[in-house]
């Protein structure tokens, strides 16, 4: 036997745990790994598969003109034209078209009781729409409204991002204590110069002390849970997610709407919903 065999023989032996001799990494075993739960991974063709997903529809009147936020669209439901999955993404598409009252069409995809999660990590992998005037939300609302209507039970902006700020995403919590319109909300942004030209995924890890916000994996922002009530923490109720481009409105039109930019579109690859361990 040569020495430069058993060399080898030594060396392979050595590093057996992490790389095998014939140069294949092991995985280690994952400890306290999260559970899929709920997925679409859009591998197929046609309109959203209607077992996990619903519509929410109109223009949001009269309770909510212009969906609360003073909005340009108006949502359709079960119209490839504004929600479809082709070529392995779900595409969420705002047109400049007469609809309704509205002079623009769109899609809000919702979970609502058929995708309702207390804690858990959810993460949605997305390309966003460009231009002045665009909206495109991921974000939650509380399912069963325990402790009254907005915001008192509640909403988490998993991604929001205005088309005047191309480069930029955002990651909110509202609750009755911490909201925009009083000025006290919990927000932070991330950088990125590839939103509309590249997918990334849009994330949060949630459990009962806190919720944190990630993108492409990396945290950015933490709301933590203050044991001061619901006022502060109504994020102890089941929440769906809601998946949609608005037009315009308060923040999306704050610097216009360009007209010639239509029609624009979210692709979304995957929603991966893990419950924690």
């Amino acid at each position: 036997m040569s020495r430069s065999f058993v060399k080898f023989v030594l060396l392979c032996g050595l590093i057996a745990a992490v790389v095998s001799c014939t140069g294949t990494r092991k995985a280690p075993a994952e400890k306290n790994a999260r559970t899929l739960v709920w997925s679409d991974e859009f591998d197929y063709s046609g309109l959203p598969d209607s077992t996990k997903w619903g519509y929410d529809l109109g223009d949001g009147c009269p309770s909510l003109c212009g969906w609360g936020n003073n909005e340009w669209q108006y949502y359709t439901a079960r119209r490839p034209e504004n929600a479809r999955v082709e070529n392995g993404f779900l595409v969420i598409e705002a047109r400049r078209e007469k609809t309704g009252t509205r002079e623009y069409s769109s899609a809000r995809l919702v979970t609502k009781h058929k995708g309702d999660w207390r804690y858990g990590r959810i993460a949605v992998r997305a390309k966003l729409p460009a231009g002045l005037g665009v909206w495109p939300a991921i974000w939650m609302l509380s399912t069963d409204w325990k402790y009254g209507g907005w915001p008192e039970s509640g909403e988490i902006d998993i991604m929001e991002n205005v088309g005047y700020m191309p480069d930029s995403i955002f990651g909110s919590v509202h609750t009755k204590r911490f909201n925009h319109i009083q000025g006290t909300q919990t927000t932070k942004g991330v950088y990125d110069n590839t939103l509309s030209s590249a997918f990334h995924e849009y994330a949060i890890d949630w459990d009962a002390e806190k919720i944190d916000f990630l993108f492409d994996g990396q945290p950015y922002l933490q709301f933590r849970n203050r044991h001061e009530g619901p006022d502060a923490w109504p994020f102890d109720q089941d929440f769906h997610l809601i998946l949609n481009i608005a037009v315009g409105g308060n923040w999306g039109g704050q610097k216009g709407v360009d007209s010639t930019i239509w029609p624009q579109k979210m692709l979304i690859d995957y929603v991966r919903i893990f419950k924690n361990p």
